[in-house]
C-alpha cells in the first residue's frame, strides 16, 4: 500500500497575480516563503505557508482560461481552512469587503462553516474547529 505522509501543497492558477497575492497574504494572512518570476514561462510562482507550514503555490500564467465554479462539476470542489472562532473570521472578511455565505451547521459534527470565494471565484470554506460555548457536536 502507498503510504502518504500529508498533503504537501495545493497549486492555484490566478488570473490577476497581484490581486490574488494580496488576497491570500493580506486578507487571509498566509506567509510568503518564496516568490520567483520564471521568465521562460512568463509566470510568477509564490510559495505560501499557513502557521509556518508550506501549503499553497500561487501561479500566474499569461491569459489562463477561466474555470467555472458553478454549477459544481467533477474535480476539486473547494479548499477549507479551520478557524477557532467563525464569527470573528467572518467579521474580519466582511470588514475587508469579502462576502461570505450564511453560516451553516454541519449536520454530522455540529460545527459551523461558511463559504466565500477568492478573486477568481475559487470556493473557499471556513470551518470552525473548536466548539464554542453552548454549541455541541451531534457525534
Amino acid at each position: 500500500m502507498l503510504r502518504l505522509q500529508h498533503v504537501h501543497h495545493i497549486a492555484i492558477i490566478c488570473s490577476d497575480y497581484q490581486r490574488s497575492k494580496y488576497f491570500y497574504t493580506q486578507l487571509l494572512g498566509l506567509e510568503i516563503i518564496r516568490e520567483v518570476y520564471r521568465s521562460q514561462r512568463r509566470s510568477f510562482k509564490l510559495d505560501l505557508a499557513l502557521n509556518g507550514q508550506y501549503i499553497l503555490e500561487l501561479f500566474s500564467f499569461p491569459d489562463p482560461p477561466g474555470r467555472p465554479s458553478g454549477p459544481e462539476a467533477c474535480g476539486l470542489r473547494h479548499l477549507a481552512f479551520a478557524v477557532a472562532d467563525l464569527d470573528k473570521a467572518v467579521a474580519a472578511l466582511n470588514s475587508r469587503g469579502v462576502e461570505t455565505e450564511p453560516v451553516r451547521t454541519d449536520e454530522y459534527t455540529g460545527r459551523r462553516f461558511t463559504f466565500f470565494a477568492d478573486p477568481d471565484g475559487l470556493p473557499l470554506e471556513l470551518y470552525e474547529s473548536l466548539r464554542l460555548e453552548g454549541v455541541s457536536p451531534s457525534l
